[in-house]
């Protein structure tokens, strides 16, 4: 008599491959987030005797002090040095750059008014971490943010800014010297790579310089602290969930009115749990692609504005910025609602844009872009970093389905009101 065998086919394999992949995307943030609970319960517990630990902290801002100044000047200037002479884009060019400048700038704006209405500083002012920072002329500040005087104050990373400038005059000048220049080239990008390999390693102790300063804090000024955290952390949930929600709505209303947004919503589902999944938005940049064609953006635009989006368009970045501004100004007990203030936080908020998508660990970069910019010291940085590091999948999705509807806009602004393909199946 035949036996009949019933066989159960079991996939354990990819629920650990699933596991691990997870794991893989935020093994930074865990651990970062780990070295962090572990310093601060250690420094709740010991007090002031954590501050024998104090100097490890100390090593390992001192050491993203040193490797921040190169690292962004060959990728910026090897980047620039690296680009295809000819190319010409023209019009969908400009378009997608006055886009990606102007949502950028509107998240930015929307989280100061967020900051005024929901005022961060009530909860951190009461034990601020140093000494005031000395104020400067604003003309004196704008001279000294975008130049130097000397070759050498370029490697400070106190002219940041001015540094920047210098990487783009020196990639242009790269580009436009032909073969004659191809050997600086080269150095270039052989620089970018060395410098970006320095900087993951320096990050791979971030847990433990993180932690001995985070313990040092709460050992000397209290866990009163993470109040004011957690007030950051709700703010920038919130601004985040309402640009997402409301403002990405409003975008393709602009585009294309109410379709527009139908399109939009139906098809951003898989982007915006790429984005999640990954922690990446470069890393959601074939599902961005595949959607804006679902949405009925051409290729052409759509080939072109996705990957730049993917590197040069921030708007939780920019989101995040401003966060992270407001509250190492609190911290040090400085207002943060003077004009002058405002136009420089703009500024950086741009820049901090740009400089993050094409560097490991770049809001690490932005926040010593902008604590150098203000002339604030090394303290400022670990708080802006775990501020960072909390907010990142938010941000990471705000980054990457924030592309999708700015090819959207491009689109709108440059094929005009017919620019909706019919709706790929």
């Amino acid at each position: 008599m035949p036996i009949l065998v019933l066989t159960v086919k079991t996939k354990p394999n990819n629920y650990l491959s699933t596991m691990n992949s997870w794991f893989k995307n935020y093994k930074g943030i865990i651990l970062l987030i780990t070295g962090i609970i572990i310093g601060s319960i250690a420094g709740a517990v010991l007090g002031n005797k954590v501050e024998v630990i104090k100097p490890i902290g100390d090593i390992f801002l001192n050491l993203l002090f040193t490797a921040v100044v190169p690292l962004v000047f060959f990728a910026i200037a090897s980047a620039i040095a690296a680009l295809d002479r000819s190319q010409k884009l023209g019009k969908l060019l400009g378009v997608t750059s006055a886009v990606f400048v102007s949502t950028v700038l509107v998240a930015a704006i929307v989280t100061i008014i967020a900051i005024w209405i929901f005022p961060i500083h009530q909860h951190l002012v009461a034990s601020p971490i140093t000494e005031a920072i000395t104020k400067k002329p604003f003309g004196d500040q704008l001279t000294s943010l975008f130049t130097t005087s000397e070759f050498y104050q370029l490697l400070s990373r106190k002219s940041m800014l001015a540094m920047i400038i210098f990487a783009v005059i020196t990639g242009f000048a790269t580009l436009h010297a032909g073969e004659k220049g191809k050997a600086f080239a080269a150095f270039l990008h052989s620089g970018n790579e060395v410098f970006k390999n320095i900087f993951s390693l320096i990050m791979r102790i971030g847990p433990i310089g993180l932690g001995a300063y985070f313990a040092y804090q709460v050992g000397v000024f209290g866990p009163q602290l993470f109040g004011g955290y957690a007030r950051s952390m709700a703010l920038y949930y919130g601004v985040g969930a309402f640009y997402y929600l409301a403002i990405f709505s409003l975008y393709a209303f602009i585009a294309g009115g109410v379709s527009a947004v139908k399109r939009y919503w139906k098809n951003n589902i898989v982007p915006s749990a790429t984005a999640v999944g990954t922690c990446s938005s470069i890393a959601t940049i074939p599902a961005n692609l595949d959607a804006a064609k679902k949405m009925g953006i051409s290729d052409a635009i759509a080939n072109i504005t996705i990957p730049l989006g993917g590197t040069l368009h921030k708007d939780g970045s920019s989101i995040s910025s401003i966060v992270k501004m407001a509250v190492v100004f609190a911290l040090f007990g400085k207002s943060f609602n003077n004009a002058e203030t405002i136009i420089i936080a703009l500024a950086m908020t741009v820049l901090v844009s740009l400089v993050e998508g094409g560097i490991p660990n770049g809001g690490y970069i932005g926040e010593l872009l902008f604590i150098s910019a203000y002339g604030f010291p090394p303290e400022a940085l670990p708080p802006a970093i775990i501020i960072g590091t909390l907010v990142d999948p938010m941000a990471t999705l705000l980054n990457a389905t924030g592309d999708t509807v700015a090819a959207m806009l491009v689109a709108r602004f440059t094929e005009g009101r017919g620019w909706m393909k019919p709706e790929a199946p």
